[in-house]
């Protein structure tokens, strides 16, 4: 049956006959995020669960914490399903806002550090959001002035609370927040009724990406449990690991592979706040951390560290790379230096999630990654009318399941393209699928270059030139072309010292035996790869510059 509740307007739901199969068969266990926290504190009072710069919190600690942050939010009058922008660095803070949301029946809305009014007048006017957390100040960015000129186009943020916020009288404090509540009998009960349906939504998160504004992805309660924990199952975690989150928590690879994984398995979850590779061992090996899960740059960053010899890393037992691709030079590294087994990933904010695993040969490692993480959704591989494609055939991904979302928040235009018949998301992803149920990822739709007719995948030029040892960051794009419609350009970033040139390039692509299609036919070198708010290559960046040169190349060649 369809939940009683009234569901968040603009919100698609899952299909009636989904649920009542997704219910019938335990797929979904009817918990809110709210009952997860309570979970471990009954559990594990006394264990040792969120560790930041500033403090170290045992899981009990952190509820009582929780619970008075979510009396107080209720008293400034945050309802049920009301939208909550939440921009916090990797701090203890994140937990009791998160939580305490969730608590309450609200809806945190995940955004990164980076963004600025723009894209956060955008999803004020997108989410309704009438609440915002964030910092003060944060490394260089000082806060007041991004706020006076949100809520000036945005008059409807009413609550804006700082984390670590010092004096500032303007605006409410989170640590004020947290001691003048009182957790009476009145207020507890007041609490527990505020308990809300697990059919409802939970969790948005927008969509990184390279292009345009974020769309927002909603989770329920049901799906987002469902899809954390068999992620987390998928790669070993549980009560004894102490996982170390390095990228920012408003990502999604952070968020639910990480801190949800975490807190899900009853481990500890200790926040860095740095990206420097000093900091990143000093707090491997002082917390004696297990488990790490982030970008392949920042894994190939570590690998490639000279002073990686200075720190004792013998704790660290598994690594999750996802967010993009672990090259197989990379994984050996991982393995060889770290001597811990690595799991590459694959996945998004709507649901996508897969992993190889712990037992997996190293074919599959280097040149997959892995199989869904949750058993019950299905991945197929289609052609361009929907027809679903046989193993080992390159096509489009879609997805299904309990662990997947329904459709972007207010989006009728963009779902009806997303979604087929049947209710499967289109991923965008080329893919193909083995006989195991691997999957191998080829491309992207949109990144797919068609050079006269022949299609040619961006990803796979990227794999092979990456493979040279000069290069550091490469990534391929379409450049426009009056003969062919579009030809193949390459913008590498090589190892600092090196002298590389095009024939380089070719050269050892010849000697790799690669098919000419995947022979670039222009070259930019460039000192600094641009990256998006997503921490993401930004090809449009490049798409722009090379069109640019060709459209400067042309007027000088008819002065």
């Amino acid at each position: 049956m369809r939940s009683m509740t009234k569901l968040l307007d603009g919100f698609t739901p899952f299909r009636i006959e989904d649920v009542e199969r997704y219910k019938r068969l335990g797929w979904w266990g009817g918990q809110t995020f709210g009952d997860i926290l309570g979970r471990a504190a009954d559990r594990y009072p006394d264990k040792e669960a969120f560790v930041d710069s500033a403090s170290r919190l045992t899981f009990a600690q952190a509820r009582d914490r929780v619970n008075r942050l979510a009396v107080s939010l209720m008293n400034l009058g945050i309802k049920p399903t009301d939208r909550v922008l939440v921009q916090l660095p990797n701090w203890n803070e994140f937990v009791y806002v998160y939580f305490a949301l969730q608590k309450i029946g609200a809806i945190d809305v995940l955004l990164i550090d980076r963004y600025r009014p723009y894209e956060i007048n955008y999803l004020i006017r997108l989410t309704g959001a009438t609440t915002w957390v964030l910092p003060w100040k944060y490394r260089k960015t000082d806060y007041l002035p991004i706020i006076k000129e949100v809520t000036k186009e945005s008059p409807q943020m009413k609550n804006v609370i700082f984390a670590r916020g010092g004096d500032q009288r303007d605006y409410l404090s989170m640590e004020v927040l947290i001691e003048n509540a009182k957790l009476m009998e009145q207020n507890m009960t007041a609490l527990s009724q505020r308990r809300p349906d697990p059919m409802q939504v939970a969790h948005m998160g927008p969509t990184g990406g390279t292009t345009g504004l974020p769309k927002v992805v909603p989770r329920t309660h049901n799906d987002l449990i469902c899809s954390s924990e068999h992620a987390a199952k998928a790669w070993k975690m549980d009560a004894g690991d102490t996982c170390l989150l390095v990228g920012p928590i408003g990502h999604d690879l952070t968020f639910t592979k990480g801190f949800l994984g975490s807190v899900l398995t009853y481990g500890k979850t200790v926040f860095l706040d740095s990206t420097e590779l000093d900091d990143i061992c000093r707090t491997i090996e002082k917390e004696k951390v297990t488990a790490l899960v982030w970008v392949p740059t920042l894994a190939r960053r570590l690998v490639g560290f000279e002073g990686l010899g200075n720190y004792d890393l013998s704790t660290l037992k598994k690594m999750h790379c996802g967010g993009g691709a672990s090259l197989p030079d990379l994984i050996k590294d991982v393995r060889e230096k770290l001597g811990c087994t690595f799991f590459n990933g694959y996945g998004g904010t709507e649901g996508m999630t897969t992993l190889t695993r712990s037992e997996d040969d190293l074919e599959t490692l280097y040149t997959t990654v892995g199989k869904p993480t949750c058993p019950y959704d299905s991945y197929k591989v289609v052609d361009r009318d929907g027809k679903e494609l046989p193993v080992n055939t390159p096509g489009e991904l879609l997805i299904k399941g309990p662990g997947v979302f329904t459709g972007y928040y207010r989006n009728p235009e963009e779902n009806e393209k997303m979604f087929d018949k049947d209710g499967c998301f289109k991923t965008g992803d080329v893919a193909k699928i083995d006989p195991n149920g691997n999957v191998t990822l080829v491309g992207r739709i949109k990144e797919m270059i068609n050079r006269g007719g022949e299609s040619i995948s961006a990803v796979e030029v990227e794999k092979l030139i990456s493979d040279h040892p000069d290069v550091v960051l490469v990534a391929v794009v379409p450049m426009p072309d009056p003969e062919m419609g579009e030809r193949v350009c390459a913008y590498i970033q090589p190892r600092p010292g090196a002298r590389l040139h095009f024939n380089d390039i070719l050269s050892f692509l010849k000697d790799r035996k690669a098919s000419v299609l995947h022979f670039p036919e222009r070259i930019e070198f460039i000192d600094t790869m641009p990256f998006t708010k997503a921490e993401k290559i930004d090809k449009m960046v490049l798409v722009k510059d090379i069109g640019e040169k060709i459209r400067i190349g042309k007027m000088t060649a008819q002065e």
